[in-house]
């Protein structure tokens, strides 16, 4: 009975093991906002009669930005039912489904004889450190009926003091095509009056530079604002579909000379790319075939890392982002390596945040983030008796703790060599090169990044469960229920699969190229290199630049005991 009962608390205590990871994700954010279907503040009923195509089905948010005491909501005319583009509501209500309030007014977004409202349709909007509202309008209506370029695509600035309107620039038509869709901006505000808005254009795609004091803007092209190939497949909620998305995620890194670094990525991409924007403000040399290698790849954010947004904490210096097919925030710290073991998970949900569609950080360092099951909008239907809106909160500093991107997260040592080779990345690979030019051939692993605690409670709350005689089928089922499997005897997390089978498979070949084609070396030859007596090494060599007869072979290690022994001996002899 005794033992009956401790095998209950140990099965609580596993289960509470393999939970835990989730439960310090998932506790860091709280829901501020939710709602099943958006709705507006209307003043009166005369004010709801001039909006007569509006259907509350229609609406859907989609950005959101923090300024003062107000939180702003975009939602852009997915259908010709949307009654209003940039809304707000009060942070100070006690309403946790307030209705929307219009940015500026009503009257800015209505139809009538003067022809298109002041704000047609907005995607993201950016509030500055000068109590400026940075408004990109794509001037397009009925995005997913019959698309409509109802006025060209311009960026509107309003004084958040009085909510005027500061300046209205169109962009050129020249900077943009027909398959153009500005849906992202970033801002660098160093000065007031010498500020610059950095414009995404998905569909050109391209970015458009605007100088506020100048009053114009240039275009910047490169072939890193392209959709991946490869990178459009996406799967939301069970909902498979196909994206064909440009430079979008675009965030801002201080650095310290009234410039930044712009850390930026397609939609359709798992990788991510840096520039700095003294480039991007250099009219002539931004676009140049010369300065093209300016632009840097940092790396992928591993499977199904595509991501929408991006956003760089300035108070933490960590670049948090969101990966839309996982319903995940990540988080990076750029003076690490972008590499899939630098990046951290900071909240993940299936059922709260079902495709994070924008995130900011406002000026105490609280991180901000809209959901709105966007695919399930687009391709099926939402169920209006559930919550499928929800703007979600938590401190920036809180949420990076204990995960890779805390600048006091400490490294351990991975120390089975297989799961080395199955992790290696391209800094093991400098690290074996810099060892080789300086004469140290060991192949001691060097500390890496990564959290095995996990994995060994679950190892230990096993061995307990088997020491307290229950039957295995039970702890077999239930691991097996909490997605586990078993290896070589082993319960772990996932498979590791084999990552040069090929090498395993010629390990007795003679192996002049550091590619996995098939050996390029005649009978003939490898009975010659048989009779000098070389040695074949059964591993792909890491310094493929060094000639094959200084590298890729060496002579037996008895010849070059050898050797040593006889030159000892002479040493000894003149002595």
């Amino acid at each position: 009975m005794r033992c009956r009962a401790l095998s209950i608390v140990v099965t609580i205590a596993l289960l509470v093991v393999l939970l835990d990871s989730a439960i310090a994700i998932n506790d860091k954010l709280r829901i501020a906002y939710q709602w099943k279907q958006i709705d507006y503040e209307w003043p009166s009923n005369d004010i709801k009669r001039l909006f007569p195509d509006y259907k509350q089905e229609d609406n859907l948010p989609l950005g959101l930005e923090v300024a003062g005491d107000r939180l702003f909501i975009t939602v852009p005319r997915w259908r010709q039912g949307v009654a209003a583009s940039l809304n707000y509501i009060k942070l100070n209500g006690t309403n946790d489904s307030p209705p929307l309030i219009p940015y500026p007014s009503w009257e800015a977004h209505q139809y009538g004889a003067a022809g298109v409202p002041e704000i047609v349709s907005t995607f993201r909007v950016r509030a500055d450190r000068c109590n400026r509202l940075w408004v990109l309008d794509t001037g397009l209506t009925d995005i997913l009926g019959s698309p409509e370029q109802q006025a060209p695509p311009a960026l509107i600035v309003y004084d958040l003091m009085n909510d005027r309107v500061l300046r209205k620039y169109v962009i050129p038509s020249d900077q943009r095509t027909t398959d153009s869709l500005f849906a992202n901006i970033a801002v660098e505000d160093y000065s007031c009056e010498d500020s610059y808005g950095y414009l995404g254009d998905l569909g050109g795609p391209g970015l458009v530079v605007y100088s506020w004091s100048l009053r114009k803007s240039w275009l910047v092209k490169h072939h890193s604002f392209h959709p991946d190939p490869m990178g459009g497949e996406f799967k939301v909620s069970g909902i498979s579909f196909q994206w064909n998305d440009g430079l979008f995620g675009m965030a801002l890194a201080p650095t310290g000379d009234g410039y930044s670094t712009m850390y930026y990525h397609p939609l359709s991409s798992g990788m991510e790319f840096s520039v700095s924007t003294r480039l991007l403000r250099d009219t002539q040399r931004a676009s140049a075939a010369e300065t093209s290698h300016e632009f840097q790849t940092l790396g992928s954010r591993g499977p199904n890392g595509q991501s929408s947004v991006s956003f760089l904490d300035p108070k933490t210096g960590v670049l948090f982002y969101a990966l839309t097919n996982l319903n995940t925030i990540a988080c990076w710290r750029p003076q690490n390596k972008f590499s899939v073991q630098q990046q951290g998970y900071v909240y993940q949900d299936n059922i709260n945040m079902i495709f994070p569609n924008d995130l900011k950080i406002d000026r105490n360092g609280n991180l901000w983030i809209l959901s709105d099951r966007l695919p399930i909008f687009m391709y099926s239907q939402l169920d209006l008796r559930d919550y499928n809106f929800r703007i979600l909160t938590g401190s920036s500093e809180q949420l990076i703790m204990g995960t890779v991107c805390d600048s006091t997260y400490t490294t351990t040592t991975i120390y089975n060599h297989r799961d080395h080779m199955d992790h290696m990345d391209h800094m093991d690979h400098m690290d074996h090169i810099n060892r080789i030019d300086h004469k140290d051939h060991t192949m001691s692993l060097t500390p890496r990044i990564g959290n095995f605690a996990s994995f060994m409670k679950i190892e230990i709350a096993t061995v307990l469960l088997l020491t307290c005689l229950i039957d295995e089928s039970t702890v077999s089922k239930r691991l097996k229920g909490l997605g586990m499997i078993q290896k070589q005897g082993h319960w772990v997390p996932r498979a590791l699969k084999e990552k040069r089978p090929l090498y395993a498979q010629r390990h007795d070949k003679v192996i002049l190229l550091h590619d996995n084609a098939r050996p390029h070396v005649a009978k003939p030859v490898k009975t010659y290199l048989e009779t000098l007596k070389w040695e074949v090494l059964p591993h792909q060599p890491v310094k493929t630049y060094i000639a094959p007869s200084d590298f890729h072979l060496f002579r037996y290690i008895n010849n070059y005991i050898n050797i040593i022994n006889n030159k000892l001996k002479i040493n000894i002899n003149n002595k």
